[in-house]
């Protein structure tokens, strides 16, 4: 059933893998059958490691390459993806964050979706008509996985399966779409539909990054979405891109059924932030951003710009 979210605590990377397949239980995953072409679209939204929150941790993208050689097929071809962004470079990302060492052991192929062959679609979100250039390898893979984390956006108020999704464009520049940051983020998930949604949430990030320990899954992002904003502290009815998504059939809210651990356990410890100041400051703090960025020519990071 695609309403279901599991919430699993997993006690050290240890016992990932395990927490993995529990997840998945929970939720009664039955990937595509003996899938002999396999993508997992990671969230490498600059260059900060693991630790900060900000990006998906490799040992656990280690562990599912694990469970699904083991448990799907073990002669998959699996692609590690992300495309540029505006400040970001994912060949540099996969370096420095320990993608190209994941790679080599595990023996997988590094992917940038911006590099890659791409279809030109156009859809509607409400009244806004949107073109995305999505990369051909996510549309034609046997089993899509998101890996998305779990934190909090100025912009959009949280970033987690949905807005991972607004990462697979093609096209590095993707604050093209921030007049309209909402209906692209729920227009490229009209598009590309992952298979299974898989959330980093060990680490996530709030007012300070803080240790959860939490591995979420579910098959349908807006479900996924949902239960996430919960646990930073917001509505989902109060979050815009969500709040579209319900209107073009994505989901019902109280239609969700949590599965696992108990929400609250992980509700708890996320470090919310007072919401007011988080959205009332951030205007000014960006526009100091892009004084000092163009005094010193250097740029901004796009976790800051929501690219």
């Amino acid at each position: 059933m695609n309403n279901l979210v599991s919430l699993v605590k997993t006690q050290n990377s240890e016992k990932l893998k395990g927490s993995i397949s529990k997840a998945l239980n929970l939720i009664d995953f039955k990937p595509p059958n003996n899938p002999k072409i396999v993508a997992i679209k990671v969230n490498l939204c600059y260059y900060w490691k693991a630790s900060t929150g900000y990006t998906t941790d490799p040992q656990i993208v280690s562990n599912l390459i694990d469970h699904i050689r083991e448990n799907y097929n073990g002669n998959a071809e699996i692609k590690v993806v992300e495309a540029d962004a505006t400040a970001m470079r994912t060949r540099y990302a996969f370096k420095i964050l320990g993608y190209e060492s994941l790679a080599k052991k595990k023996s997988v192929a590094l992917v940038n979706l911006s590099n890659e062959t791409v279809e030109e679609k156009r859809i509607r979100v409400e009244k806004q008509e949107i073109t995305f250039k999505v990369p051909q390898l996510l549309l034609k893979s046997d089993l899509f996985i998101s890996m998305p984390k779990l934190k909090l956006m100025r912009a959009t108020g949280i970033s987690c399966a949905l807005k991972n999704i607004f990462g697979c464009i093609a096209s590095p520049r993707k604050i093209v779409y921030h007049p309209f940051l909402n209906e692209a983020i729920v227009g490229i998930n009209k598009i590309l539909r992952p298979h299974l949604n898989l959330v980093d949430g060990l680490i996530a990030l709030g007012r300070f990054p803080a240790k959860l320990n939490l591995i979420m899954a579910g098959i349908n992002p807006f479900y996924v979405d949902c239960v996430a904003s919960k646990i930073m502290g917001y509505s989902p009815k109060k979050i815009k891109f969500l709040e579209l998504a319900a209107k073009d059939g994505f989901g019902d809210p109280e239609e969700i059924e949590v599965v696992g651990a108990d929400i609250e356990a992980f509700k708890r410890k996320f470090p919310v932030v007072n919401k007011f100041l988080f959205a009332r400051t951030w205007e000014w703090e960006l526009r100091l951003l892009k004084v000092y960025s163009a005094l010193v020519n250097d740029v901004i990071p796009p976790i800051l710009e929501t690219t």
